[in-house]
């Protein structure tokens, strides 16, 4: 642990908590903090957080694998464990990992505040590790459906503690560069299991592995973070200053420890230990960033993303294309799309990738309303098809995919950000589910025309609401979003 300079150890001196006697102290400690804070203030390097972010990073790596480990197998896995052809039973067995998820983000932003950051990835792991053991050993369908439901547990809880975590130890000049790591991580996780899915046909047993392989990445997540630092705005709602001071070293470097503890003390309002009721992010002071960031995580949902990662396979076979290779292009793009929103995140700004997103995924659609319009069997209609859908996913990836998750973290205020990130992950998971289920029902009523068409009106109303509600966060504080979106009262 590195030692810590001799002018923060006596500033701190008189703060072992933030409870009444200290108040006065407080407010004197932070005038004095503020008075330096332009002074003392420089550019923090950013590779001192890099390797804790890459940690975090993890959980969204096993997110998208869980998704995804499934997709190849499943005809083998039915066959092994003896409902091959029922097609309810399949969709369980992809859908109630949904189900734990939902239930586990419910639980998220309670853990987060009540364990710490740290903790709460060590936590999310077990799940993990326990369900993929579940499935990997049973030999019915019922084991699998439980052990599925575990793993979601895992996978609603660790998600939006990684969103928290990177946006409280990242600098604010490569927050949004960092907070791509997330979906760049759960890009590589589907990979990962498309190309370890492969020789399922082939090897008899093999889905087994599939479900062995996660424990690996999950265990590493485990202890991995017993070497990272806490995260020192969580220690600081917690009374605990002197190691949130310590942990800002190790992030930031010693020369920029007083500005971050000074940022702190500013946005103090208030008992932080409160604890954050339902009612108060429904209609509370805090009801419009809580709406906000529902709403974008519905509108992510209603554009019909996951369906459309659903549906690639079918569109590309009438193509000529294999699933197989369908799915690498559908994620290769996906990918690329990450990267270089990863690129632009903290140049362009986050509203400026979530317009663009959205009207990208608009205008793919009109393509897949022509494409479905014309004659299936016609060169133009399967080009048209399949380069809507690239493009579809493409759009998604550099806005509408991971900024919904940085932007919330960012703008909800320090004493609501667990609890609030839990909420509006709970909507992502349940108009996740609703999309996933109704899907092929509605396309069999609609058509595809009229479906492509009403994902398109989604995307533009995203587009309407992403200029007249969000703020741009590039380049700010923490605290100076808080300020700017939840004026003093």
């Amino acid at each position: 642990m590195p030692a810590r300079p001799h002018v923060s150890a006596s500033m701190y001196k008189r703060m072992p908590s933030r409870d009444g006697a200290n108040s006065v102290d407080l407010e004197d400690d932070s005038e004095f903090l503020q008075d330096d804070m332009v002074q003392e203030y420089s550019d923090p390097p950013s590779r001192h957080s890099l390797p804790h972010v890459l940690v975090a990073s993890i959980v969204s790596f096993l997110f998208g694998y869980h998704l995804g480990v499934v997709n190849e197998p499943l005809e083998t896995i039915a066959h092994d464990l003896g409902f091959n052809g029922n097609s309810l039973a399949e969709g369980l067995v992809v859908s109630t990992c949904l189900g734990g998820a939902f239930i586990g983000s419910l639980f998220s932003g309670w853990i987060a505040d009540e364990f710490g950051r740290r903790r709460t990835f060590q936590l999310c792991a077990l799940p993990m590790v326990i369900g993929a053991v579940c499935s990997a050993t049973t030999s019915n369908l019922s084991g699998m459906l439980v052990g599925r439901f575990i793993v979601g547990i895992g996978l609603g809880i660790g998600p939006p503690v990684a969103s928290l975590y990177i946006t409280e130890v990242s600098p604010p000049s490569v927050r949004g560069t960092y907070g791509s790591f997330i979906q760049i991580s759960t890009c590589l996780g589907l990979l990962g299991a498309l190309l370890i899915g492969i020789p399922v046909k082939s090897i008899p047993g093999w889905w087994r592995v599939c479900f062995w392989l996660s424990t690996i990445p999950a265990t590493v997540l485990a202890l991995a973070m017993i070497f990272c630092v806490e995260s020192p705005h969580w220690l600081y709602k917690r009374g605990r200053n002197t190691e949130a001071e310590v942990e800002f070293q190790k992030l930031l470097g010693p020369a920029n420890v007083r500005s971050a503890m000074a940022e702190l003390l500013n946005s103090d309002r208030g008992d932080e230990n409160d604890s954050v009721k339902i009612s108060e992010l429904i209609y509370g002071r805090h009801c419009r960033v809580v709406f906000i960031g529902s709403t974008l995580f519905a509108l992510q949902q209603l554009s019909g993303i996951n369906a459309v990662f659903y549906f690639s396979s079918s569109v590309f076979r009438s193509a000529g294309v294999s699933s197989n290779l369908a799915n690498a292009f559908v994620g290769i793009v996906n990918l690329f799309g990450s990267f270089i929103a990863l690129l632009l995140m903290d140049k362009l700004g986050r509203k400026v990738l979530l317009l663009w997103s959205f009207f990208g995924m608009a205008v793919s659609t009109v393509f897949q309303v022509i494409a479905a319009g014309l004659f299936s069997s016609t060169s133009g209609a399967l080009y048209l098809s399949v380069g809507g859908m690239l493009m579809f996913v493409f759009s998604f990836a550099i806005g509408a995919g991971p900024v919904p998750g940085l932007l919330l973290s960012e703008i909800f205020p320090s004493r609501i950000r667990a609890k609030a990130m839990a909420f509006c992950m709970s909507v992502h998971w349940v108009f996740n589910f609703m999309v996933g289920l109704l899907f092929l029902r509605l396309l069999e009523l609609m058509g595809a025309q009229l479906l492509y068409a009403m994902l398109g009106t989604f995307c533009l109303v995203g587009v309407a609401f992403v200029k007249r509600n969000v703020m741009e966060t590039k380049g700010k504080t923490l605290q100076e979003i808080e300020i700017a979106l939840l004026p003093q009262e």
